[in-house]
Protein backbone atom coordinates (compact mmCIF):
# COMPACT_ATOMS: atom_id res chain seq x y z
CA UNK A 1 0.00 0.00 0.00
CA UNK A 2 1.18 3.57 -0.94
CA UNK A 3 2.25 5.52 2.06
CA UNK A 4 0.01 8.75 2.90
CA UNK A 5 1.95 12.40 3.69
CA UNK A 6 -0.49 15.68 3.94
CA UNK A 7 1.96 19.04 3.65
CA UNK A 8 0.42 21.93 4.33
CA UNK A 9 0.97 25.66 4.94
CA UNK A 10 -0.92 28.37 6.52
CA UNK A 11 0.04 32.33 7.71
CA UNK A 12 -1.23 32.48 11.00
CA UNK A 13 -1.83 35.90 10.62
CA UNK A 14 0.74 37.30 13.84
CA UNK A 15 -0.20 34.34 16.27
CA UNK A 16 0.69 35.91 19.26
CA UNK A 17 -0.16 36.97 23.06
CA UNK A 18 -2.73 38.82 24.29
CA UNK A 19 -0.17 41.74 24.90
CA UNK A 20 0.88 41.91 21.03
CA UNK A 21 -2.71 40.84 19.93
CA UNK A 22 -4.26 44.47 21.31
CA UNK A 23 -1.18 46.26 20.15
CA UNK A 24 -2.22 45.15 16.68
CA UNK A 25 -5.66 45.65 16.76
CA UNK A 26 -6.57 41.81 16.71
CA UNK A 27 -8.91 39.60 18.75
CA UNK A 28 -7.09 37.85 22.08
CA UNK A 29 -5.37 34.51 21.90
CA UNK A 30 -8.54 32.63 22.96
CA UNK A 31 -10.69 33.96 19.93
CA UNK A 32 -7.80 33.33 17.64
CA UNK A 33 -7.69 29.45 18.93
CA UNK A 34 -11.18 29.13 18.60
CA UNK A 35 -11.38 30.26 15.29
CA UNK A 36 -7.98 28.78 14.05
CA UNK A 37 -8.08 24.83 16.00
CA UNK A 38 -10.52 23.66 13.51
CA UNK A 39 -8.98 24.15 10.43
CA UNK A 40 -5.50 22.94 11.28
CA UNK A 41 -7.41 19.81 12.58
CA UNK A 42 -9.61 19.63 9.06
CA UNK A 43 -5.84 20.06 7.32
CA UNK A 44 -4.99 16.92 8.90
CA UNK A 45 -1.70 17.12 8.07
CA UNK A 46 1.49 15.26 8.48
CA UNK A 47 3.87 18.10 7.72
CA UNK A 48 2.97 21.71 8.73
CA UNK A 49 4.33 24.92 7.32
CA UNK A 50 3.31 28.17 9.61
CA UNK A 51 4.83 31.94 9.10
CA UNK A 52 4.01 34.49 10.99
CA UNK A 53 3.96 32.63 14.54
CA UNK A 54 4.90 34.98 17.31
CA UNK A 55 7.25 34.56 20.32
CA UNK A 56 6.67 35.48 23.55
CA UNK A 57 8.94 35.93 27.03
CA UNK A 58 8.31 34.32 30.09
CA UNK A 59 9.87 37.22 31.94
CA UNK A 60 12.04 39.87 30.87
CA UNK A 61 15.37 37.76 31.10
CA UNK A 62 14.79 34.58 29.52
CA UNK A 63 14.42 33.52 25.95
CA UNK A 64 11.42 33.72 23.55
CA UNK A 65 9.14 30.86 23.51
CA UNK A 66 6.17 29.33 21.49
CA UNK A 67 3.80 29.43 23.96
CA UNK A 68 1.37 31.61 21.82
CA UNK A 69 1.37 28.26 18.76
CA UNK A 70 1.77 25.75 22.11
CA UNK A 71 -1.71 26.92 22.82
CA UNK A 72 -2.95 26.61 19.91
CA UNK A 73 -1.97 23.24 19.38
CA UNK A 74 -3.14 21.57 22.89
CA UNK A 75 -5.29 18.58 22.41
CA UNK A 76 -4.67 17.78 18.99
CA UNK A 77 -1.98 15.25 17.11
CA UNK A 78 0.29 18.63 16.78
CA UNK A 79 1.10 19.20 20.25
CA UNK A 80 3.05 15.46 19.91
CA UNK A 81 5.07 16.93 16.50
CA UNK A 82 8.32 17.10 16.23
CA UNK A 83 9.14 21.05 15.64
CA UNK A 84 11.35 23.68 14.25
CA UNK A 85 11.50 27.39 14.09
CA UNK A 86 13.13 29.95 12.61
CA UNK A 87 15.45 32.27 15.44
CA UNK A 88 17.17 35.04 16.78
CA UNK A 89 20.88 36.39 15.94
CA UNK A 90 21.63 34.37 19.22
CA UNK A 91 20.24 31.08 17.94
CA UNK A 92 18.30 30.99 21.42
CA UNK A 93 14.84 31.14 20.72
CA UNK A 94 12.53 32.90 18.41
CA UNK A 95 12.08 36.17 17.45
CA UNK A 96 9.72 38.57 18.65
CA UNK A 97 7.38 38.83 15.68
CA UNK A 98 7.16 36.74 12.65
CA UNK A 99 8.73 33.26 12.53
CA UNK A 100 8.47 30.33 10.61
CA UNK A 101 7.54 27.03 12.37
CA UNK A 102 7.91 23.51 10.64
CA UNK A 103 5.54 20.39 12.62
CA UNK A 104 6.11 17.14 11.89
CA UNK A 105 4.57 13.66 12.09
CA UNK A 106 8.03 12.39 11.38
CA UNK A 107 11.19 12.87 12.93
CA UNK A 108 13.06 16.12 11.54
CA UNK A 109 17.02 15.01 11.31
CA UNK A 110 18.56 18.10 10.06
CA UNK A 111 17.49 21.94 10.53
CA UNK A 112 19.35 24.84 8.57
CA UNK A 113 17.84 28.61 8.76
CA UNK A 114 19.38 30.40 5.58
CA UNK A 115 19.53 34.23 5.29
CA UNK A 116 22.13 35.61 3.06
CA UNK A 117 24.25 32.11 3.40
CA UNK A 118 23.89 31.61 -0.10
CA UNK A 119 23.07 35.36 -1.52
CA UNK A 120 24.76 38.25 -0.41
CA UNK A 121 23.09 41.24 0.64
CA UNK A 122 22.80 43.25 -2.36
CA UNK A 123 24.50 46.83 -2.08
CA UNK A 124 22.48 49.93 -3.54
CA UNK A 125 22.81 53.26 -3.20
CA UNK A 126 19.48 55.43 -2.61
CA UNK A 127 18.98 57.94 -4.82
CA UNK A 128 16.54 59.98 -3.13
CA UNK A 129 17.24 59.61 0.55
CA UNK A 130 17.40 62.46 2.50
CA UNK A 131 20.40 62.98 3.06
CA UNK A 132 21.81 60.97 0.22
CA UNK A 133 24.31 58.01 1.95
CA UNK A 134 28.03 58.45 0.74
CA UNK A 135 28.45 54.65 0.00
CA UNK A 136 25.92 52.27 -1.36
CA UNK A 137 24.56 49.74 1.13
CA UNK A 138 23.50 46.21 2.24
CA UNK A 139 19.81 45.78 1.48
CA UNK A 140 19.34 42.62 3.59
CA UNK A 141 16.37 39.62 3.50
CA UNK A 142 13.25 41.05 6.11
CA UNK A 143 13.61 37.10 7.86
CA UNK A 144 15.43 33.89 6.95
CA UNK A 145 14.15 30.74 5.32
CA UNK A 146 13.75 27.81 7.47
CA UNK A 147 15.09 24.57 5.79
CA UNK A 148 14.58 20.80 7.28
CA UNK A 149 14.71 17.14 6.55
CA UNK A 150 12.17 15.03 7.42
CA UNK A 151 12.92 10.94 7.62
CA UNK A 152 10.05 9.68 6.18
CA UNK A 153 8.27 5.72 7.42
CA UNK A 154 11.19 3.49 5.78
CA UNK A 155 13.65 5.75 5.49
CA UNK A 156 13.61 8.23 2.71
CA UNK A 157 14.27 11.68 3.36
CA UNK A 158 12.03 14.98 2.69
CA UNK A 159 13.18 17.85 2.47
CA UNK A 160 11.06 20.80 3.12
CA UNK A 161 11.80 24.50 2.82
CA UNK A 162 9.36 27.34 4.43
CA UNK A 163 10.06 30.74 3.35
CA UNK A 164 7.78 34.48 3.44
CA UNK A 165 9.04 36.49 1.54
CA UNK A 166 8.72 39.83 1.25
CA UNK A 167 5.70 41.89 0.78
CA UNK A 168 5.34 44.10 -2.21
CA UNK A 169 4.98 47.28 -0.08
CA UNK A 170 7.54 49.79 -0.46
CA UNK A 171 10.46 49.58 1.97
CA UNK A 172 11.97 53.16 3.62
CA UNK A 173 14.20 55.26 2.63
CA UNK A 174 15.78 57.68 4.88
CA UNK A 175 13.81 61.30 5.06
CA UNK A 176 11.20 59.98 2.04
CA UNK A 177 8.48 58.96 4.48
CA UNK A 178 5.99 60.11 7.45
CA UNK A 179 3.99 57.56 9.16
CA UNK A 180 2.29 56.13 6.58
CA UNK A 181 2.38 59.07 3.96
CA UNK A 182 5.19 59.38 1.26
CA UNK A 183 6.46 62.72 0.97
CA UNK A 184 7.39 62.13 -2.58
CA UNK A 185 6.37 59.49 -5.37
CA UNK A 186 10.05 59.03 -6.54
CA UNK A 187 10.90 57.77 -3.10
CA UNK A 188 7.87 55.54 -2.77
CA UNK A 189 9.05 53.98 -6.60
CA UNK A 190 12.45 53.42 -5.40
CA UNK A 191 10.99 51.88 -1.73
CA UNK A 192 9.69 49.56 -4.22
CA UNK A 193 12.34 48.75 -6.03
CA UNK A 194 14.02 47.70 -2.38
CA UNK A 195 11.14 45.90 -1.39
CA UNK A 196 11.16 44.00 -4.92
CA UNK A 197 14.68 43.42 -4.32
CA UNK A 198 14.82 41.54 -1.03
CA UNK A 199 11.65 39.82 -2.43
CA UNK A 200 12.99 38.45 -5.41
CA UNK A 201 16.73 37.83 -4.02
CA UNK A 202 15.52 35.53 -0.99
CA UNK A 203 13.46 34.03 -3.69
CA UNK A 204 16.71 33.34 -5.56
CA UNK A 205 18.57 32.09 -2.48
CA UNK A 206 15.66 29.64 -1.68
CA UNK A 207 16.12 28.55 -5.22
CA UNK A 208 19.94 27.75 -4.70
CA UNK A 209 19.03 25.78 -1.21
CA UNK A 210 17.15 23.77 -3.48
CA UNK A 211 19.51 23.41 -6.09
CA UNK A 212 21.68 22.33 -3.51
CA UNK A 213 19.15 19.37 -2.34
CA UNK A 214 19.05 18.44 -6.57
CA UNK A 215 23.19 18.40 -6.43
CA UNK A 216 23.45 15.87 -3.55
CA UNK A 217 20.48 13.59 -4.26
CA UNK A 218 18.24 14.33 -7.87
CA UNK A 219 15.17 12.21 -7.36
CA UNK A 220 15.22 14.34 -3.96
CA UNK A 221 11.36 14.84 -2.53
CA UNK A 222 11.44 18.57 -1.90
CA UNK A 223 8.87 21.00 -0.56
CA UNK A 224 8.82 24.76 -0.92
CA UNK A 225 5.90 26.45 0.80
CA UNK A 226 5.03 29.42 2.22
CA UNK A 227 3.43 32.89 1.74
CA UNK A 228 5.67 34.11 -1.13
CA UNK A 229 3.80 37.04 -1.57
CA UNK A 230 3.53 36.67 -5.13
CA UNK A 231 1.28 35.03 -7.64
CA UNK A 232 2.16 32.07 -10.05
CA UNK A 233 3.41 34.76 -12.69
CA UNK A 234 5.22 36.99 -11.14
CA UNK A 235 8.86 36.99 -10.91
CA UNK A 236 9.61 35.29 -7.32
CA UNK A 237 7.39 31.96 -8.51
CA UNK A 238 9.09 32.07 -11.44
CA UNK A 239 12.60 32.44 -9.96
CA UNK A 240 11.17 29.19 -7.66
CA UNK A 241 9.83 26.83 -10.08
CA UNK A 242 12.48 27.12 -12.42
CA UNK A 243 9.82 25.61 -15.43
CA UNK A 244 11.09 25.00 -19.23
CA UNK A 245 9.93 28.31 -21.00
CA UNK A 246 12.41 30.34 -18.60
CA UNK A 247 15.59 27.78 -18.08
CA UNK A 248 15.47 27.18 -22.40
CA UNK A 249 16.18 23.17 -21.49
CA UNK A 250 13.16 20.87 -21.13
CA UNK A 251 15.97 18.72 -19.96
CA UNK A 252 16.76 20.70 -16.85
CA UNK A 253 13.79 21.70 -16.21
CA UNK A 254 12.00 17.72 -16.40
CA UNK A 255 14.81 17.22 -13.69
CA UNK A 256 14.30 20.24 -11.57
CA UNK A 257 11.26 22.47 -12.10
CA UNK A 258 9.31 22.55 -9.27
CA UNK A 259 5.53 22.33 -9.47
CA UNK A 260 3.06 24.67 -7.69
CA UNK A 261 0.19 21.40 -6.83
CA UNK A 262 -2.65 24.45 -6.47
CA UNK A 263 -2.65 23.97 -10.46
CA UNK A 264 -4.60 21.47 -9.42
CA UNK A 265 -7.88 23.62 -7.62
CA UNK A 266 -10.57 24.81 -10.19
CA UNK A 267 -10.19 27.89 -10.96
CA UNK A 268 -12.79 29.95 -9.26
CA UNK A 269 -11.04 27.91 -6.07
CA UNK A 270 -7.64 28.64 -6.52
CA UNK A 271 -7.02 31.94 -4.16
CA UNK A 272 -5.65 32.02 -0.60
CA UNK A 273 -6.11 35.76 -0.29
CA UNK A 274 -8.24 38.81 -1.37
CA UNK A 275 -6.97 41.95 -1.49
CA UNK A 276 -9.47 45.32 -3.13
CA UNK A 277 -11.84 42.76 -4.09
CA UNK A 278 -9.78 40.09 -6.28
CA UNK A 279 -9.14 37.26 -5.45
CA UNK A 280 -5.56 36.10 -5.02
CA UNK A 281 -3.06 33.18 -5.02
CA UNK A 282 0.19 34.36 -2.93
CA UNK A 283 0.76 30.70 -0.78
CA UNK A 284 1.92 28.08 -2.39
CA UNK A 285 3.47 24.21 -2.37
CA UNK A 286 5.82 23.94 -4.98
CA UNK A 287 7.34 20.20 -5.62
CA UNK A 288 10.26 18.15 -7.16
CA UNK A 289 9.30 16.06 -9.98
CA UNK A 290 9.66 13.01 -7.89
CA UNK A 291 6.83 14.62 -5.69
CA UNK A 292 5.06 15.62 -8.15
CA UNK A 293 4.57 11.80 -9.56
CA UNK A 294 2.76 11.31 -6.28
CA UNK A 295 0.65 14.28 -5.81
CA UNK A 296 -3.53 13.22 -5.32
CA UNK A 297 -6.18 15.42 -3.77
CA UNK A 298 -5.07 19.24 -3.25
CA UNK A 299 -7.82 21.64 -1.62
CA UNK A 300 -7.35 25.22 -0.37
CA UNK A 301 -9.53 26.35 2.51
CA UNK A 302 -10.70 29.54 1.58
CA UNK A 303 -14.29 29.35 2.30
CA UNK A 304 -15.60 32.47 4.06
CA UNK A 305 -12.01 34.48 3.64
CA UNK A 306 -11.85 38.09 4.54
CA UNK A 307 -10.78 41.11 2.28
CA UNK A 308 -7.46 42.66 4.01
CA UNK A 309 -8.23 45.83 2.66
CA UNK A 310 -11.35 46.16 4.08
CA UNK A 311 -10.85 48.62 7.13
CA UNK A 312 -14.62 48.99 8.13
CA UNK A 313 -14.00 45.36 8.95
CA UNK A 314 -13.13 44.02 12.22
CA UNK A 315 -9.40 42.30 11.35
CA UNK A 316 -10.72 38.46 11.90
CA UNK A 317 -10.06 35.87 14.53
CA UNK A 318 -8.74 33.53 12.06
CA UNK A 319 -6.24 34.61 8.88
CA UNK A 320 -6.32 36.64 5.85
CA UNK A 321 -4.51 33.77 4.29
CA UNK A 322 -6.25 30.96 3.47
CA UNK A 323 -4.10 27.28 3.88
CA UNK A 324 -3.42 25.02 1.12
CA UNK A 325 -2.86 21.15 2.25
CA UNK A 326 -1.65 19.00 -0.59
CA UNK A 327 -1.79 14.71 -0.31
CA UNK A 328 0.50 12.38 -2.24
CA UNK A 329 0.57 8.05 -2.21
CA UNK A 330 4.69 7.64 -2.04
CA UNK A 331 5.91 4.43 -3.25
Amino acid sequence: MPERLRVATFNLENLGGDDAAEVAGLPPLAARIAALRPVLLRLDADVLCLQEVNGQKPDRHAPRRLDALDALVAGTPYAGFARAFTTGPDGVGPQDVHNLVVLSRFPIRERRQIRHDLVAPPLYRAATAIPPPAEPEPVRWDRPILAVAIELPGGRMLHVVDLHLRAPLAAPIPGQKEGRVWRSTAGWAEGFLIAAMRRAGQAVEARLAVERIFDAEPDAFVVVAGDCNAGLTEMPLRLLIGDADDVGSPALAAARTLTPVERAVPAERRFSMRHRGAALLVDHILVSPALARCVGEVAILNEGLGDDSDESAPPPAGSFHAPLVAGFALP
